[in-house]
């Protein structure tokens, strides 16, 4: 096992080229994220009309633009580091990370249950999958794409 973790430390350091343009792609993700989750938020509230306001107990807590972007840096800043220590330990870190961030997802649906009416509980779970697929496609890509083009 130690003989892994040397081979997978050494794919990190050894091309720093490789290294920075992993992190600037894995930074463009993080921001894409958010980006797309706030179009997502307006397109939700402005243009369908949809109050995003969830019951926790007996009180009713709208969701603003604020609360989703803060919400998504912070949960696509958590991915990101997961998938970079992973990949610090091991081999397969980017199957087991896609695992974890599926199952993270789904228990993350358990928020937008608390809706205050059908169409907030959509709202509310169109604003986890919309970060979530971005994540899971573009954080393993971008560093797949980054080590192609520093073997160039």
């Amino acid at each position: 096992m130690t003989e892994t973790r040397t081979n997978v430390r050494t794919e990190h350091t050894a091309n720093p080229g490789a290294s920075r343009a992993r992190r600037a792609r894995r930074l463009g993700v993080v921001g894409a994220a958010v980006v797309v989750t706030e179009a997502a938020f307006f397109v939700l509230r402005d243009g369908a009309g949809i109050d995003l306001a969830a019951r926790n107990g007996g009180t009713v807590t709208q969701v603003g633009p604020v609360a989703v972007a803060v919400t998504a840096v912070l949960a696509a800043l958590a991915a990101w580091g997961l998938l970079a220590l992973l990949e610090r330990f091991t081999t397969r870190a980017r199957l087991i990370w896609t695992v974890v961030a599926v199952g993270a997802f789904g228990i993350s649906l358990l928020g937008p249950a608390g809706g205050v009416d059908p169409a907030a509980r959509l709202g509310l779970a169109v604003l986890h999958l919309v970060p979530a697929v971005v994540l899971v496609v573009g954080l393993p890509w971008a560093a797949r794409t980054a080590a192609r083009t520093a073997a160039r």
